[in-house]
């Protein structure tokens, strides 16, 4: 995890919860908004080390190389 992502998730997760307090629900009381605390940083712990990559994948080791020959060709050419 590039720590990057684990910033730009945290601060979703952050903004999210913050826009919950300030929106002044009554449903939401101090112990959901605790829950729903829990599950934003937890989907955002989960986004950032599962969902988002900083890095580019590592290449195959044979990528990019040419086939060798084919055996029949090569037992042509010996005798």
């Amino acid at each position: 995890m590039c720590m990057v992502c684990a910033m730009a998730a945290a601060t979703g997760a952050t903004g999210t919860r913050t826009w919950l307090q300030n929106s002044h629900a009554t449903w939401l009381t101090p112990r959901r908004m605790k829950v729903a605390t829990i599950g934003v940083m937890s989907a955002a712990l989960a986004v950032s080390t599962i969902g988002l990559s900083g890095s580019t994948p590592s290449q195959h080791p044979g990528a990019g190389h040419i086939t060798p020959a084919k055996p029949a060709a090569v037992a042509a050419r010996a005798h």
